[in-house]
């Protein structure tokens, strides 16, 4: 007995099942073509916006291993030498752009310095080399959550942990009856340029000269304060290697962080000289 054919009537739906079938996996295709599509898109977008920069790229300093008394930093641009109205704010604006530096914290340091060259002239402390220590002890006023202020202060109060003989800390008891620290068991390091209350009572000098007491919160007072602890009382030239370790290292007896501080201070010093 022959095969028997199906009628035509039972064939047509077969025929279109399978039509059928073929355009719905195309639409599928094309469909999930368009997602992964999408997907794409959206993530490079999203990929885009994270890397596109907010600001400038951070400045770098690289660490610079120089043996104690062996070299001081570069020679850095001396501020306030344009003949412009307000000379020193527009040296301030010019080196904060070529470092991560406040501005408001480069006007305190480069004032100090300018101080200095009148009051004692051969010690030739550099902006820079405040600059330095203000990046290691407190990142220019901005640490902590704290952020400097155009008032030349952090918007909260800048204090240290207690320095209570712990693991790597040095004892000191209270000195000054919690007065600048709010600590009266143990002293604590305050403000910017991170000062002992002892040492900040033998040094600080108010550099406004408005008759008020001097601040170690205060990024003016404070650089001023440091330039002159660092010069100590001008017996220092810290325009040598030889002198330039010696403050630093009587700033923080450690040669790690007078290699830091010395980084710093050479790498904003070039930064700072015109090309």
């Amino acid at each position: 007995m022959g095969a028997v054919v199906p009628p035509p009537s039972v064939q047509e739906p077969v025929r279109r099942n399978r039509s059928g079938n073929i355009f719905g996996r195309i639409v599928l295709v094309l469909l999930l073509l368009v997602v992964v599509a999408a997907g794409a898109w959206g993530l490079g977008a999203l990929n885009r916006r994270e890397a596109a920069p907010l600001g400038p790229p951070p400045f770098l300093v690289p660490i610079q291993e120089v043996e104690p008394g062996a070299a001081a930093p570069g020679s850095a641009a001396s501020p306030g030498t344009t003949a412009t109205a307000n000379p020193l704010a527009e040296w301030a604006t010019r080196v904060a752009s070529k470092t991560d530096i406040p501005a408001r914290a480069l006007h305190a340091y480069a004032a100090a310095d300018l101080k200095m060259q009148q009051e004692a002239p051969a010690c030739r402390i550099s902006w820079a080399t405040l600059a330095g220590i203000g990046r290691i002890e407190s990142h220019h006023g901005n640490i902590n959550g704290a952020r400097l202020q155009e008032d030349g202060l952090p918007s909260r109060p800048i204090i240290g942990i207690p320095l209570d003989g712990g693991p790597g800390v040095k004892a000191i008891r209270d000195t000054d009856g919690g007065r600048l620290d709010g600590d009266t068991t143990w002293d604590r390091a305050v403000g910017p340029m991170q000062f002992i209350p002892g040492t900040w009572n033998r040094w600080a000098k108010r550099a406004a000269g408005d008759g008020l007491p001097a601040d170690p919160q205060n990024i003016d007072d404070a650089a001023l304060t440091a330039a002159r602890y660092l010069c100590g009382g001008g017996a220092r030239d810290l325009g040598t290697g030889q002198g330039w370790w010696a403050a630093v290292l009587a700033y923080n007896n450690s040669v790690e962080y007078g290699q830091n501080v010395f980084s710093g201070a050479d790498a904003y010093a070039r930064a700072s000289t015109p090309q």
